[in-house]
Parts: C-alpha cells; sequence; structure tokens
C-alpha cells in the first residue's frame, strides 16, 4: 500500500500532505501557488511518483448546511480533471472547519498573522487527510 495524498484546494494555492507508509498519520508538505492547471498537474503527478502515492484525498468545501455551494463546484471540477490526468483514485472529504481549525492551531502556536497565511491551506490539508486516515481506520 502506497501513501495518500491530501490537498486544499484554493484560487490561489494548494495545501498539500502526505500520509506515512502505513496511513495512520498525515504530516504537511508544502503550499503549492497555483500558475494554471497543467502547471498544478504536473507537480501533483512529481509528488505522485516521488512519493508512491496510491490515492489522493480532496477537501470538498461544502457549505455549513451541507449544501454544495460556489467553491466546492470549482473543487469538483479540479477532481474530475484530476480524475482523467492522474490515474489514481481520487476521492473528497468534507472539510467544513478544516481552514477555522488550521488558523486556530496557528493562532494558539503564537504564530504572526503574516507567517499563518503562508502555512494555513498546508495544515489545512492535513487536518483533511488526518480526517480520512481515521475514518479508515475505525471502518476496518
Amino acid at each position: 500500500m502506497g501513501r495518500a495524498l491530501g490537498l486544499d484546494i484554493g484560487d490561489v494555492v494548494i495545501g498539500i500532505s502526505v500520509s506515512d507508509g502505513l496511513g495512520l498519520t498525515a504530516q504537511g508538505l508544502k503550499t503549492l501557488k497555483r500558475k494554471g492547471i497543467k502547471s498544478d498537474f504536473r507537480h501533483l503527478k512529481e509528488l505522485v511518483e516521488e512519493y508512491d502515492i496510491s490515492e489522493i484525498v480532496v477537501g470538498l468545501p461544502r457549505n455549513m448546511d451541507g449544501k454544495i455551494g460556489p467553491q466546492a463546484e470549482k473543487v469538483i471540477g479540479f477532481v474530475e480533471r484530476l480524475r482523467s490526468a492522474i490515474a489514481l483514485p481520487v476521492v473528497t472529504w468534507d472539510e467544513r472547519l478544516t481552514t477555522v481549525a488550521a488558523e486556530n492551531v496557528l493562532i494558539d502556536a503564537n504564530i504572526s498573522r503574516k507567517k499563518r497565511k503562508g502555512i494555513a491551506d498546508k495544515i489545512a490539508s492535513q487536518l483533511i487527510l488526518q480526517g480520512y486516515l481515521d475514518s479508515k481506520k475505525y471502518k476496518q
């Protein structure tokens, strides 16, 4: 079994995390500044090869009532194209409140607002991936 790649898709950046080889824990990897869909996919393919990725988990930003809003529609479009570009399972994971949780973690750690902006998306991707990994553990 390979690792899982976690993605928090934004309009400007993509937060990226990766699981350990056993699929137990998620570690924040990086924040990718978006330069266009082809560039995004090229970079993600490189990470898939480098980290021996076997599945991709993408945060789906549902509205608080669970409905699909404009941002979630953008992510669904990204996921559909990603499935065509990379021959791996791509699953979506409800990411409601992960960005807020990531911000709170950074505030609690006394990280300045300027520094928080650069790492909040990476931490959000880590929270998305960890939630997914935890759900798989409890299903077994």
